[in-house]
């Protein structure tokens, strides 16, 4: 079932880190984009940095999406941040109303592995791990078709993924996660999803082998590759870029060290400019 349809109006936020004003004529080359897929676009009022170099507080970040998902009339929600600043606005959203309202799409990815991650766990939205800037990044043409296709057609281009086993055969469960340092952030927390017998989705931007190495190791000392039944790794851009060693499938299966853990890696979920979508909180199978 197609998710959008020409004329549904859509909203534009930031619950991580600001836009630099120097940045907007690529934000309104965004809205173009989205307006020649017959969208409606409105701004959230904390999209860009202010004097005090925030896009605002915490608190008004989250007002900003409370707004765009009561308001009936937006039909999906776009985050276009990432950075440091996500999970401040997690305390002052309301999960409670978000259950018992018609559920909404929403879109982040990066530092928005806090809030996806939240939102499914307190308030049962199955959102989208996806970047909407890749409208107007070197691979604008086939991001567009793809959410042409799958958001107004209601194909698979965007959803189908390029994989290889690591190890195992098959991988089946409920997604959670996302990027490897920011998911951590919920450690600890009552945001953090239950991680029995879900797959676990870990991909990066920045960092090498050492890096990657800690945030595995802190996933380890959490149990975490005690609950889960597998492990989807995306993107690791700079270590694969530069062709880091160990890679992370390597590094993976060392810290795991469960060779009965089905281990599977794609170059298509993550930061990347041809990254496809992935939905938290979905169950996903793969077989070889």
């Amino acid at each position: 079932m197609p998710l959008l349809k020409k004329g549904d109006k859509v909203g534009l936020v930031g619950c991580s880190n600001p836009q630099a004003l120097t940045y907007k004529i690529r934000i309104d080359e965004l809205i173009q984009e989205l307006e020649s897929l017959g969208l409606r676009v409105e701004m959230s009022p904390c999209i860009y940095e202010r004097e005090d170099g925030f896009n605002g507080t915490a608190k008004e970040k989250a007002e900003a999406f409370m707004a765009f998902y009561k308001d009936p009339e937006i039909q999906a929600i776009f985050d276009l941040s990432g950075g440091d600043l996500a999970n401040e606005v997690l305390e002052y959203l309301d999960y409670e109303l978000m259950r018992n309202l018609p559920p909404k799409a929403v879109f982040g990815y990066s530092d928005l592995t806090t809030v996806l991650n939240a939102l499914y766990t307190k308030a049962d939205i199955k959102p989208y791990l996806y970047q909407i800037r890749l409208l107007i990044g070197s691979e604008r043409r086939l991001q567009k078709e793809r959410l042409r296709k799958s958001l107004f057609e209601g194909q698979d281009d965007l959803f189908s993924l390029d994989y290889k086993f690591v190890q195992g055969e098959k991988l089946e469960g409920v997604v959670v996660g996302g990027n490897i340092r920011c998911f951590l952030k919920l450690a600890g927390t009552s945001y953090m999803p239950d991680f029995k017998d879900k797959v676990l989705l870990l991909e990066s931007y920045s960092g090498g082998p050492m890096q990657m190495s800690t945030y595995l190791n802190q996933y380890k000392q959490l149990g975490v590759f005690k609950q889960i039944k597998g492990i989807l790794l995306g993107s690791y851009t700079v270590m694969e870029q530069e062709h880091l060693l160990p890679t992370i499938e390597e590094l993976v299966q060392k810290i795991v060290d469960d060779p009965t853990m089905p281990i599977v890696k794609t170059s298509q979920i993550g930061h990347n400019m041809d990254s496809k979508c992935i939905k938290i909180g979905q169950p996903i199978c793969l077989e070889v």
